[in-house]
């Protein structure tokens, strides 16, 4: 049996502060937007943002749940490339962060603190 990702369901504090990072960020990654608030990767699997029950706690990195997202992409110089195309849109963006030889990641966080890694992965040396 095997499985494949359909979908992510974010909840975010405030659909009107996270829409604009996430219109920005996303289509960096593969993503067309499709309705309001859903966004389709050219793979077939799709995130929708949603908002979150006022009075909830924000999402903290190790709460339980989940701790981040994570998307391979196909090298380093990609990487950069992102973090350059965000970051022209006015966002902040992290440094990369180097992994023993074999990995340039980075972790960037959307207005509600939720964390998506992009990165190029490779097997350990």
């Amino acid at each position: 049996m095997r499985a494949t990702l359909d979908h992510m369901v974010l909840l975010v504090s405030d659909l009107s502060e996270s829409a604009p990072w996430y219109d920005a960020f996303l289509p960096l990654l593969g993503f067309e937007k499709t309705r309001d608030h859903v966004y389709l990767h050219v793979d077939g699997w799709a995130v929708e943002l949603r908002a979150a029950e006022p009075g909830t706690p924000a999402y903290g990195r190790y709460n339980p749940g989940l701790n981040h997202i994570g998307l391979n992409v196909a090298d380093a110089d990609t990487v950069m490339r992102v973090r350059e195309m965000f970051a022209a849109k006015g966002f902040d963006v992290p440094e990369p962060q180097l992994f023993g030889g074999f990995a340039t990641v980075i972790f960037f966080r959307d207005p509600d603190g939720m964390r998506w890694e992009v990165g190029y992965i490779t097997e350990p040396q």
